[in-house]
């Protein structure tokens, strides 16, 4: 059941294995405040002992904001299923879907709510940028760009590092020009 309740009696996981810069860091502070709607719509989820399981760092953003309250929801759950939770609370399955975002979003906006990696700059139609490239009109460089899963760009990245001590030589390597 979820219930609001003194800050003071919710106690970090001393175990939680997930970490936030200090610039999303901010960015969830500020999110907190601008939005504290959302906390009741997405509480913190506890055990029986009020020790977080998911939502380490909205609770610890609560109180940078000097949030008095917040609204909880109390688990009960076994020891494995605590130590399960923990890890797919933080567990991101999904993508996101770029063309959607940049065409659909304000990049500002987005940004400003914590979403940040783009591989687009400027909020540029994305679809266009990811058209073939036309050969037979180059610089005197030319940029190659791979979209990956993250998942795959450390596989690649990982494999790359096996050939040579930076993509850019592994890539030269591969091309028979070392």
């Amino acid at each position: 059941m979820k219930q609001l309740i003194k800050i003071s009696q919710v106690k970090s996981n001393p175990n939680n294995p997930r970490l936030i810069k200090n610039d999303k860091f901010k960015k969830l502070v500020k999110s907190v405040q601008e939005f504290p709607e959302m906390l009741e719509l997405r509480p913190i989820v506890v055990d029986e002992n009020m020790i977080v399981l998911g939502g380490n760092m909205r609770l610890k953003a609560c109180q940078e904001a000097g949030l008095k309250e917040v609204w909880i929801e109390v688990a009960d759950l076994t020891e494995q299923q605590k130590k399960e939770f923990t890890i797919k609370d933080n567990v991101g399955f999904g993508e996101w879907e770029w063309d959607m975002l940049a065409n659909e979003w304000e990049q500002t906006e987005l940004e400003d709510w914590g979403l940040d990696g783009f591989p687009f700059e400027d909020n540029k139609n994305y679809s266009d940028k990811n058209k073939e490239i036309d050969i037979d009109v180059f610089d005197d460089q030319m940029i190659i760009k791979l979209k990956y899963s993250e998942d795959d760009y450390w596989k690649v990245k990982e494999q790359l590092s096996k050939i040579a001590s930076s993509p850019e030589q592994a890539i030269w390597k591969l091309l028979g020009n070392e």
